[in-house]
């Protein structure tokens, strides 16, 4: 049988069910077993995670021809400029690739977020902003390499979206089992 489930992925936690060098990992939220990640999220990145054992839609939903969408919130230091944007719109090179172009803009107002543990770092001085950015190819930490080029490290990593599947209201740690026909493309 055929099972889907959306996990909201802690930040601190590995997208596998098998811990290493003392992290938390997905054997601690009483997710089933038989489920493994469709994709993965970086241990210090937070959001949607979709577990099935359907290896189809896997395929279908990670392979980069198939170009499905993947929507990230990324809070960054300081206010990227419209120029800056543009430059990731574009794409832009980061180590030994060129980014495909992407969807990027500035969140507003800028939206609520359930607290991490632990807390991101504030600064007095530096002001940070809650950017939406969409992309059709999913490189390692991709998104944190872009926003860095362009001089806005992100300092949180939210995954809202895989195609037109939402991360809805479930809190970190929390999972809903879905059907096949939820995961709409």
């Amino acid at each position: 049988m055929k099972r889907y489930i959306v996990f909201n992925k802690p930040f601190d936690v590995l997208s596998q069910f098998t811990p290493e060098n003392g992290a938390k990992a997905l054997n601690e939220f009483k997710i089933p077993s038989e489920v493994y990640a469709a994709g993965r999220l970086d241990k210090d990145s937070e959001g949607l995670l979709l577990l099935t054992n359907d290896g189809v839609l896997i395929e279908r939903l990670l392979n980069p021809k198939n170009e499905k969408p993947k929507t990230y919130w990324a809070l960054v230091e300081r206010l990227p400029s419209e120029e800056e944007l543009e430059r990731l719109r574009q794409g832009i090179k980061i180590e030994d690739y060129n980014t495909l172009p992407c969807q990027i803009k500035v969140l507003d107002p800028q939206p609520e977020v359930p607290p991490r543990d632990p807390p991101v770092r504030l600064r007095k001085t530096v002001q940070d902003y809650w950017v939406e950015i969409t992309l059709t190819e999913g490189k390692n930490r991709q998104v944190r390499k872009m926003t860095a080029a362009i001089g806005h490290p992100t300092l949180r990593l939210i995954r809202k979206k895989i195609a037109n599947l939402e991360l809805g209201e479930l809190l970190p740690g929390e999972w809903k089992e879905i059907s096949r026909e939820d995961i709409l493309f």
